[in-house]
């Protein structure tokens, strides 16, 4: 969200504080706490910070693809690590393309370029793939 003017960022993250303050303070009174304008405050410090990096993962996610416009795609690798978010949203996608008559995978047509199911690199570092460089003798 670099990209945005100062006064753009001010009024997001104001309707941002409003609408997190709206609903502690909904819970606060289902569960019966308190919650302080500082734990508010912080939590939206907290939820504006996971935006701004879950939007630069999604834009570099499809400008790696070649793409200028963030898709499905994107949004799914973006929950790969957390398997109920990516399992509820797999479902999800699925159920809106049978909903609009487009059945397929839930992976939105993320085409295998040709390497087998072992993914990139698979082939040089094995089970070690993903963390950093190893020394190979």
């Amino acid at each position: 969200m670099a990209d945005l003017d100062p006064a753009t960022e001010e009024r997001l993250k104001a309707a941002l504080w409003y609408h997190i303050g709206q609903f502690v303070d909904e819970e606060c009174l289902r569960q019966n706490f308190n919650a302080t304008p500082q734990f508010i405050g912080a939590l939206t410090e907290l939820v504006w910070a996971q935006i701004a990096n879950a939007s630069k993962d999604l834009e570099t996610f499809a400008k790696h693809a070649g793409r200028s416009t963030v898709n499905t795609t994107d949004v799914l690798l973006l929950a790969r690590r957390n398997e109920g978010l990516e399992s509820l949203l797999h479902r999800f996608v699925e159920d809106l393309r049978v909903k609009e008559g487009r059945p397929g995978q839930a992976s939105t047509g993320a085409k295998s370029r040709g390497k087998g199911t072992s993914g990139r690199g698979a082939s040089v570092a094995g089970a070690r793939r993903g963390r950093g460089r190893t020394k190979m003798n």
